[in-house]
């Protein structure tokens, strides 16, 4: 089984080498390949993707997805949005769990505001909100499918004020009832601030790209912020796992940054790929790790990224795997 691997620019060079590691220990049969991509790709040649890259990304089995940074000029679009879009990568799965919180916020990946089409003119600049019925049943039945084995689903949207909410709300409830799932809806202002007070009511939440991509920042603050969070980007036939966190240049070549994020979204990768025992040992190892007391800077600790990832590795080592 073939696995990209994209460290991409800033912290992804020190934290994706600690989440590939820890792939290669629970599962040392997988390959490995590299693509280069992002801003450190663009310095030395120009281009920060190309079709090329995008086409060897397509032969990977599952991409394992540093953060990365585009180049700051308004031809270029952003990379990891150019990825999500050209593998068709619709659902953005990203998981909040820990401290007692358990719920899993699911974001429209390829449309909204992120669908790319932008114009920027000397005295006005105008961004395209496109929801599609396509694209708005695919993500909620997605989200009824987690929602289903789990309690119930929310559908965060703004249909008090955006008649493209009202479109993406009554499919995604439409969705829902007809899954048998129990549901609600909230405004997503009044989410952001709920899912702080109150994190214990929601469960599964499914809502548009870009208010998905906000709400899953808001959320990182219950479980020891953006450092702690993986993601999984599905699609049909591609899947993509990265940390939710960017490159943070400001912390980069430190061995200051967290790569709990990675290392978590490695063992989505593992269930992905239908390995869920190695993935429990990954997020065992994790738990066992901060418990011990190795924390990264960010939560309150002072190891550095890669002491972090050899604490964990020696947590998976003492771990019997049992049958596979």
């Amino acid at each position: 089984m073939k696995i990209a691997v994209v460290e991409g620019d800033g912290i992804g060079h020190e934290v994706i080498p600690v989440a590939r590691d820890v792939l290669a220990l629970v599962r040392p049969d997988l390959e490995f390949f590299s693509v280069d991509v992002g801003f450190g790709r663009w310095e030395k040649t120009g281009h920060a993707i190309t079709r090329d890259d995008i086409a060897h990304l397509g032969t990977a089995d599952a991409i394992l997805f540093g953060a990365v940074t585009t180049p700051p000029f308004p031809e270029y679009k952003s990379v990891v949005v150019t990825i999500r879009k050209a593998l068709d990568l619709y659902a953005n799965v990203r998981p909040v769990s820990g401290n007692g919180v358990d719920m899993v916020i699911v974001r429209e990946n390829t449309e909204g505001l992120y669908a790319g089409i932008e114009t920027l003119e000397p005295d006005r600049a105008t961004t395209l909100r496109v929801i599609t019925r396509r694209g708005a049943e695919r993500i909620a039945r997605y989200a009824c499918g987690i929602a289903r084995n789990r309690r119930h689903l929310t559908v965060g949207h703004k249909a008090n004020v955006l008649k493209s909410d009202v479109f993406f709300r009554d499919i995604c409830l439409h969705e829902a009832a007809a899954a048998g799932v129990p549901y609600k809806e909230c405004f997503i202002d009044a989410l952001c601030l709920d899912v702080l007070r109150h994190p214990d009511a929601y469960d599964v939440i499914v809502t548009t790209n870009l208010f998905g991509d906000i709400l899953s920042d808001v959320a990182a603050y219950l479980v020891g912020g953006l450092g702690m969070l993986p993601s999984a980007n599905i699609g049909d036939h591609h899947a993509l796992f990265e940390p939710v966190h960017g490159s943070a240049p400001d912390i980069a070549g430190q061995d200051r940054a967290n790569p709990v994020a990675a290392i978590r979204s490695a063992a989505l990768l593992l269930r992905h790929i239908g390995d869920p025992s190695a993935a429990e040992q990954v997020e065992t190892a994790v738990v066992v790790t901060l418990s011990g007391g190795v924390k990264t800077r960010d939560i309150g600790g002072s190891a550095g990224t890669k002491a972090f990832g050899r604490a964990v590795t020696s947590a998976l080592q003492k771990t019997d795997p049992g049958p596979s």
